[in-house]
């Protein structure tokens, strides 16, 4: 991690790309320690039960996770708005890939606008969004 000032950023600079298996332990992890230990987070058979293909990650995790996206980009980027879509259910125990670049700065607030997704190993977008990030200057 580093920090970048917002004098350094340029619109359609990338985000250092995050590769990570999302194992089926992380989310169970994830979920009952968040108290969401429903079966849609925890068990297969209980989510086919739900009409899903398998147990999912919770949208709250995979926001977590292209906040730590920004995070690992600049260290001392404070997100002041994170909103995301999501396409698909993310399931666990497959190789995701999160991304993302800068598509517009505002000189007089210091903040960058950001794209983020998270997409499966076969470049299907799961979870797309946006994030608004103040940066710190050189003149502060």
């Amino acid at each position: 991690m580093k920090t970048l000032y917002f004098e350094e950023v340029e619109e359609g600079d990338e985000l250092p790309p995050i590769d990570l298996l999302l194992t089926k332990d992380f989310v169970r992890t994830y979920a009952k320690t968040a108290g969401m230990d429903f079966p849609r987070f925890t068990d297969d058979e209980g989510a086919r039960q739900e009409g899903l293909p398998g147990m999912i990650a919770p949208g709250v995790l995979s926001m977590g996770l292209l906040a730590r996206l920004i995070g690992e980009w600049n260290q001392a980027a404070q997100i002041t708005r994170i909103g995301t879509t999501f396409r698909s259910p993310v399931l666990p125990d497959c190789h995701i890939h999160l991304l993302g670049f800068v598509t517009q700065k505002d000189a007089e607030q210091h903040t960058a606008e950001c794209d983020i997704w998270m997409e499966n190993a076969d470049g299907e977008r799961w979870v797309i969004g946006t994030a608004t990030v103040v940066l710190p200057t050189r003149n502060s």
